[in-house]
């Protein structure tokens, strides 16, 4: 097995088990240097089932129908056209797109770390962020814009696991058909994938027994400022490919 998918699987759930969230983004940012984005989402979508699951269980107490289920419905709407964007777009393209999306989610997670209060969003603002989180989780699988949604809208963080795993596992079972009908998901994708699941587990073991004892917020912002950097990298190493 490959190396340096790995060590991707690894750290991504070791990001997930302290966070929640991310590991798609530290995947994708470090699988995207050399393989393209119709090889890398659908390996991240069969592995990250089983952790989003083991979450939602361990914090179900905390899970809100009214927070993850209109999220879940909007996320699946936009997942259509991502999927299609994703079957049929220019490789270097859909990479310079991860890479201006990982700077943009970088920079509204360090702005929503200083605010602490809970807001109350706008049934518009969960529309928008609804249909855009489909489209980068059908083209990415990214879903980090649902992040910057329920961080705001939960009150601890057993509550902002619980929902963003379920929003997670439900736009993971619709995608995971979607990509089996459209040819995404290969034989030779499930197999690899099946492969990676004990990686996965042990990353995910070790990022919940590191929550317990560092800071949350630390590792948030050492995780999204090495993102922000490798987006950075991969839009003008993508954008020199396209110029020359």
């Amino acid at each position: 097995m490959d190396f340096v998918l790995v060590i991707s699987i690894l750290l991504a759930f070791i990001v997930k088990g302290v966070c929640g969230f991310a590991n798609t983004l530290v995947f994708g940012s470090i699988m995207s240097f050399n393989a393209n984005t119709i090889n890398i989402t659908p390996i991240d979508l069969l592995v990250g089932v089983p952790s989003n699951f083991l979450l939602v269980i361990k914090e179900r107490k905390s899970v809100k129908p009214g927070v993850f289920i209109p999220l879940s419905l909007l996320v699946i709407a936009g997942i259509i056209p991502g999927v299609i964007f994703l079957k049929n777009g220019n490789a270097e393209i859909l990479k310079m797109v991860f890479g201006f999306a990982v700077i943009l989610i970088g920079v509204e997670t360090l702005l929503r770390e200083r605010q602490k209060k809970v807001k109350k969003q706008s049934k518009f603002a969960l529309a928008v962020i609804g249909i855009i989180s489909g489209i980068l989780c059908g083209l990415f699988g990214v879903g980090a814009f649902l992040v910057a949604y329920i961080g705001r809208t939960t009150e601890n963080q057993s509550q902002f696991r619980g929902n963003i795993c379920a929003v997670f596992l439900v736009e993971n079972i619709f995608r995971i058909i979607l990509y089996s009908v459209s040819g995404i998901i290969t034989m030779s994708v499930f197999i690899t994938s099946m492969k990676l699941i004990p990686i996965m587990l042990i990353g995910l073991f070790i990022g919940i027994m590191l929550s317990k004892v560092i800071k949350e917020e630390t590792v948030k912002k050492i995780v999204i400022i090495m993102l922000m950097l490798t987006g950075v990298s991969l839009v003008i190493s993508n954008m020199l490919n396209l110029m020359g």
